[in-house]
């Protein structure tokens, strides 16, 4: 395996840390509604939140991290990796966020993470 591979897993990790950090600070801020100047209040209040500021700062490093995979990958090798991200959210969400994980979502996951070792082995 490359050396550079830990540019894909530092992807993984940080675009999941960032949605991750996105939804405590969402959770902060509160639920959107189909009212338009609620929906501006939210979003302001959204985007002076510091853990939905520092999800996005994190989703930026995650991008840039991706390109240098990519400079090193091919895209087709690259990206699918990124599905990983899903376990760590689910992971996360489960058990530190008291999100409800049912069979049915497991399963899934299962399934993109037996996609993605398919995918390391080709």
């Amino acid at each position: 395996m490359s050396k550079y591979f830990i540019f894909i897993l530092i992807t993984v990790v940080l675009n999941a840390s960032s949605q991750l950090l996105m939804k405590a600070g969402m959770n902060r801020v509160g639920e959107a509604e189909m009212n338009g100047s609620q929906i501006v209040s939210l979003i302001l209040s959204a985007i002076l939140n510091p853990l939905i500021i520092l999800g996005l700062i994190t989703m930026t490093v995650s991008m840039v991290t991706h390109l240098l995979s990519l400079s090193r990958f091919d895209v087709s090798f690259a990206f699918p990796f990124i599905s990983l991200a899903y376990v760590i959210v689910l992971a996360w969400g489960h058990f530190f966020l008291g999100e409800q994980v049912n069979m049915l979502r497991v399963a899934g996951i299962g399934l993109i993470v037996a996609g993605t070792v398919i995918l390391a082995a080709s």
